[in-house]
């Protein structure tokens, strides 16, 4: 039977954190996961967790600058200084409230430039977390939500984990983004196991609730336990109204 874990930056969005992660417990999640946590404070967040009995299983560096449309700067030359800080934070964070993983944000670029320093600084992220038995994570997005985006394929994903051959890098599977991006959900699923760190999903194309569209998600529930994947997979969808009007297909999964 699958697990699930609520995006929190999606899901509850209109609430405080610590009460977002409340009321994911109460609709019967097994666990949370947000996006961009840093202005709650982390004791906070740990008190929610330990009150609710949740995990945090991750949450994403900083966008940079977002007035300039900024979404990630670890792929971008000559800000390394700003990468560095924005992991070593992600990391100090994530210990506080015992999340699981991080989610390094590339941004908008391409070339060989930065292709040298996105390895450069996730080899740096994945140095740091390591003491923490944190998983660094990358994720492709597709070209209609993240046009430029310079993680934009599941091969190009896959060859720098081999270059970075560290064994805390992993690829977050977000089953929105690769379908949209490349299709063929199971075989990739099947394929990629062994380098996959987490697992999200949502409708396709609209990006809603996982009840409808292009993906038919119980068989790829069921597809994931045969193939032995068992660990919470992240709803991070955007609801159309109310988040607890939304949450028919948990409770029917």
């Amino acid at each position: 039977m699958a697990r699930f874990s609520a995006n929190l930056g999606f899901l509850w969005h209109d609430v405080p954190l610590p009460d977002a992660i409340r009321a994911a417990a109460a609709a019967g999640f097994d666990a949370v996961e947000c996006h961009w946590p840093y202005d709650v404070p982390a004791k906070d967040v740990a008190a929610a967790l330990a009150e609710t009995g949740l995990s945090m299983l991750g949450l994403n560096t900083r966008r940079g600058d977002l007035d300039a449309g900024e979404n990630g700067v670890a792929a971008l030359p000559n800000r390394e200084h700003d990468a560095r800080a924005f992991i070593d934070e992600a990391i100090t964070y994530a210990v506080a409230i015992k999340a699981a993983n991080i989610h390094v944000m590339a941004g908008f670029a391409t070339g060989q430039a930065a292709h040298d320093c996105f390895i450069a600084n996730l080899n740096y992220a994945c140095t740091a977390a390591a003491p923490h038995d944190i998983t660094i994570l990358i994720e492709p997005l597709n070209h209609y939500d993240a046009p430029g985006y310079f993680l934009d394929s599941t091969t190009q994903a896959a060859s720098i984990i081999a270059e970075v051959g560290a064994p805390n890098l992993k690829l977050m599977f977000d089953c929105y983004h690769i379908q949209r991006l490349e299709g063929n959900l199971t075989t990739k699923l099947s394929d990629l196991l062994p380098i996959i760190g987490h697992i999200q999903f949502a409708a396709v194309p609209d990006r809603g609730a996982p009840d409808h569209g292009e993906i038919h998600y119980p068989h790829i529930y069921a597809h994931l336990a045969s193939i032995g994947y068992t660990a919470p997979l992240g709803a991070e969808y955007k609801p159309d109204g109310a988040t607890d009007t939304s949450l028919a297909w948990l409770h029917n999964a």
